[in-house]
């Protein structure tokens, strides 16, 4: 009886058949070989054999090697039950949608901006605000993040 599923068994035949066919397009070939990695990403056989090697005593390590993974990867893919891998999955897939680099068009300078403008360390960046000698605002993005912005041009004078 094979244990992958009916989607991941389709997606091998298409393989199967194209590397049998010599006229295949190259984009073709390319389409059928990612979906058949995506149908095999997804397949439950993978965390049914990974639970089956934690109850037949297999550790991370093992499981990780086998998976060509690191332990801590193979541990965030498949430890736990299905809601929580789930869940984990679902907080993976919105982090990474949030834009990862910094706005352009905040105001001000960030602490390092400001250090380089200044000629002074980060540290005399911080300490310059805590003393009331420079002026900083914390701008918080509806997304959550948040960013520390301080303001050179205003207290030139007071910098040095």
């Amino acid at each position: 009886m094979p244990y992958l599923s009916a989607s991941s068994r389709a997606a091998l035949e298409r393989v199967l058949a194209g590397d049998r066919e010599d006229a295949t397009d190259a984009l073709e070939r390319l389409r059928d070989i990612r979906t058949l990695l995506v149908a095999l990403e997804q397949d439950p056989v993978i965390l049914q054999a990974v639970r089956e090697a934690l109850d037949g005593g297999a550790g991370w390590d093992r499981i990780a090697e086998a998976a060509g993974l690191k332990p801590a990867a193979a541990k965030w893919r498949w430890q736990g039950t299905d809601a929580e891998i789930a869940e984990r999955h679902e907080a993976g897939r919105k982090r990474s949608a949030r834009p990862s680099s910094v706005p352009t068009d905040l105001p001000g300078l960030s602490v390092a901006e400001a250090a380089t403008f200044l000629g002074v360390s980060a540290q005399a960046i911080y300490l310059r605000v805590a003393r009331g000698t420079l002026r900083s605002e914390t701008i918080e993005l509806p997304d959550g993040r948040s960013y520390k912005r301080v303001f050179p041009e205003e207290d030139r004078g007071n910098a040095n």
